[in-house]
């Protein structure tokens, strides 16, 4: 009968799927899945989606849209044409070329983003806080294992670089399962780091991702409340 399916249905979840369920409830209600730009502070955290929030209501159709991508690279360029004229003369300032990639990454124009931060470090490779940037937007590309290997290098050239710890510990959580290791970083990330803007909302991370230490996939979890 369908009462008894669905009652089935219930207790043959799998730890993993219920793991990925709180994963998803837990991003959405503490982290909201946002990395945290290299120089931004936590408190300034705002979603991927921000450029492109819709305008307020009542000022007619055409305002009420989103822009599209091709709009967001439009403004992009505008914003940029300035900084690109200066880059003629200066072609590897990596303070323009990061600016640069500043634009096009708030636009969500990720891979121009990559090329303008990849030039920037080319002429500094010690700019963490580049790096950072590049590592988030390599995330938002969704490539976690070169976001990671960003925040990694940022962090041999700033080991208690606060921001590319969070989004290291976020990172191997949300896009590896890396329930330990994200725990790492964020203890790390608090120890070395007392006056942390965001402390409390790491701390509660930590708090709930540890129950989620151990869980073994394929193993029968709790059925939902029905």
């Amino acid at each position: 009968m369908p009462e008894n399916n669905n009652a089935a249905s219930s207790t043959t979840w799998t730890s993993v799927q219920a793991y990925t369920l709180a994963v998803v409830c837990l991003l959405l209600g503490i982290a909201g899945g946002w990395l945290i730009r290299g120089s931004q502070s936590p408190a300034a955290v705002a979603p991927a989606e921000t450029a492109s929030a819709p305008p307020p209501t009542g000022m007619g159709g055409a305002m009420n849209a989103r822009p599209t991508p091709e709009q967001l690279k439009q403004m992009a360029d505008a914003q940029a044409a300035p900084l690109i004229e200066k880059l003629k003369s200066d072609p590897t300032n990596p303070d323009l070329l990061a600016s640069i990639g500043n634009y096009y990454y708030d636009a969500q124009q990720y891979p121009i983003a990559v090329d303008y931060y990849g030039r920037s470090l080319k002429a500094k490779p010690s700019d963490a806080s580049v790096r950072t940037d590049m590592g988030t937007a390599y995330w938002y590309m969704g490539d976690a294992d070169r976001a990671i290997a960003e925040f990694n290098k940022a962090l041999t050239y700033e080991p208690n670089k606060a921001n590319a710890l969070f989004n290291l510990g976020l990172v191997k959580w949300q896009g590896k399962m890396d329930v330990n290791g994200a725990v790492a970083d964020w203890e790390k990330l608090l120890a070395t780091n007392p006056n942390y803007e965001g402390k409390d909302k790491v701390e509660q991370m930590i708090a709930e991702v540890k129950k989620h230490i151990g869980v073994k996939p394929g193993t029968p979890a709790k059925p939902l409340p029905r």
